[in-house]
């Protein structure tokens, strides 16, 4: 409206008067008030713009030119909204920016943690598989050994089979295994000896006390109830020298009984299943010698021929092992022998001869020393 006005005085004429002054029109007044009234809502504008900005709420921009209609007016706050979306779209935030930083960051622990992770996971499944390939083929090969050694076991009862044999060997085997039945007899009835023994003499001594107590209650009877408590309380102590001539015996003969004959027996035994698996390769060997001679039947006879002499190797091993244990188990037993035997002879006729002096000579010959008594009870401490 006030541009229309404004243009409508600019193509009006303007009077002159004489004095150079123009003339007061009411047409000019009104105009000069459009004027001022203009101007004054500019500096309104101006100064709302500069106090809180523009507000593009209550403008509108005309499409049509000015006298258009009302249908080419957009609305700006429409537009405001436009522009306020492609800024955000534009411009990103602080947490926009930083947010692909964050994510790479992430990101790169995330693929670190993950191929640290998935790296141990493959070691440890490789060591497992590693342990678990192993158990098998040790399994493997305990399978195939059971089953040649079995074989060859049935084979041999059945007497389909040949086996190894060594003559002189196998008697000294045999000799060995006889004495140490015998041995284990003679240990059988040293150790009921003893322990019926061991009974007299307690019973000996509990007479003793017996009779010793009796003559101070019976003075008509004083010195034959101290004879006889004098005489069992020798008898007694006799009887406990030669329980550890006899307890010495019976120890010396446990130890070569059960434990050097028993470590010459386990060599032995170790033997006899070398001798098996040896018998049970070789059996093996030949029968795939009898066999065709392809590619692959050689190398199953090559395979064969490597575990034959393996077996054959720790066969004669244990042969000569088993040799020599027995050399020196014989020469073993006998020095023992000899000096238990003697030992125990010497004891029980210095005993029953009531020999006194020989009896506790024979102990000291063989350096046995005499426990006192109640020395197998054991201590106050070691009871708690």
């Amino acid at each position: 409206m006030t541009d229309s006005i404004m243009s409508k005085a600019a193509t009006m004429e303007i009077p002159i008067n004489s004095n150079g002054d123009t003339g007061t029109l009411p047409e000019d007044d009104s105009l000069e008030q459009a004027a001022k009234l203009h101007w004054s809502l500019d500096e309104k504008d101006l100064q709302q713009v500069m106090v809180s900005g523009p507000n593009l709420n209550e403008t509108s921009i005309v499409s049509g030119g000015y006298g258009g209609t009302a249908e080419g007016i957009i609305p700006t706050s429409s537009i405001k909204d436009l522009r306020m979306k492609a800024r955000r779209s534009s411009v990103p935030s602080s947490s926009s920016f930083f947010c692909p930083l964050a994510s790479q960051s992430n990101e790169y622990k995330g693929s670190n943690m993950h191929h640290s992770s998935s790296n141990s996971s493959m070691m440890a499944e490789e060591a497992t598989r590693g342990v678990a390939v192993e158990k098998l083929e040790t399994v493997k090969k305990w399978g195939l050994n059971t089953y040649k050694c079995t074989k060859q076991m049935i084979s041999e009862r059945f007497g389909r089979g040949s086996r190894t044999v060594d003559l002189e060997l196998e008697a000294q085997i045999e000799v060995l295994r006889d004495t140490k039945r015998k041995y284990e007899n003679v240990l059988r009835l040293a150790r009921a000896l003893t322990n019926h023994f061991y009974n007299m003499v307690q019973t000996q001594h509990a007479l003793g006390d017996t009779f010793a107590d009796l003559s101070q209650k019976s003075p008509e009877l004083r010195d034959e109830f101290g004879y006889n408590a004098e005489t069992q309380k020798l008898l007694c102590k006799n009887g406990e020298t030669l329980l550890g001539a006899v307890n010495f015996f019976v120890s010396s003969i446990n130890t070569l009984v059960n434990k050097t004959m028993e470590d010459t027996l386990m060599t032995i035994k170790m033997y006899e299943n070398a001798r098996l698996e040896f018998d049970a390769y070789r059996s093996d060997l030949e029968e795939l010698s009898m066999g065709p001679r392809d590619a692959a039947a050689m190398a199953r006879i090559d395979a064969a021929q490597q575990q034959y002499q393996v077996q054959k190797d720790k066969y004669e091993r244990l042969r000569s092992d088993v040799i020599i244990k027995l050399k020196f188990l014989e020469e073993n037993k006998v020095k023992v022998m000899h000096k238990q035997l003697l030992l125990f002879h010497n004891a029980i006729s210095a005993y029953f001869a009531g020999n006194q002096q020989q009896l506790e000579q024979t102990l000291k010959q063989f350096n046995i020393k005499l426990r006192p008594p109640g020395a197998d009870k054991p201590s106050w401490l070691e009871e708690q």
